[in-house]
């Protein structure tokens, strides 16, 4: 958890950074336009981000004229934007290693034993020769092949 998100601030101390009423900050809480954490005898902290959130509400409010129903509306949505952000890079990330992982080539060697080899690279026999070490000798290896799909269908 990093610093703006420590839960920090009494009602009054947010509401004096915000530039609100607390009792505005009782009402945000309660549309569910900020929701700041609880302690155990329910008394609410808010941490610099909320603060931030607060700041921005009242932007939308009364530089935009937005009222609290649409700036509801607006912020859930820059949430789910959010999310759905996060969700798109993990997904490119694992499309990339993925389109890497379809690059590989792969070759038996005259031990057995697979090998990386690079695409478009015809070897030889020869140079697949893998050293192997007699005091250990290499387990058996399961070789996986996917055939390019037909391009003269």
């Amino acid at each position: 958890m990093t610093t703006d998100d420590a839960p920090v601030l009494t009602v009054s101390q947010a509401a004096q950074l915000a530039g609100m009423h607390p009792q505005t900050l009782r009402q945000y809480d309660r549309l569910g336009l900020v929701t700041p954490r609880r302690t155990v005898g329910r008394g609410r902290r808010y941490s610099r981000r909320d603060v931030a959130r607060l700041l921005e509400v009242q932007r939308l409010a009364q530089g935009e004229g937005i009222n609290l129903a649409g700036i509801k509306r607006i912020m859930d949505l820059e949430q789910h934007v959010t999310v759905l952000e996060h969700r798109l890079a993990e997904l490119l990330t694992i499309l990339t290693e993925r389109e890497q992982a379809d690059e590989r080539v792969f070759a038996a060697a005259t031990t057995g034993d697979v090998v990386a080899v690079p695409r478009g690279r015809r070897v030889r026999r020869s140079e697949l020769r893998v050293e192997v070490d007699q005091h250990h000798p290499a387990p058996g290896a399961l070789v996986l092949w996917r055939p390019s799909p037909r391009r003269d269908r």
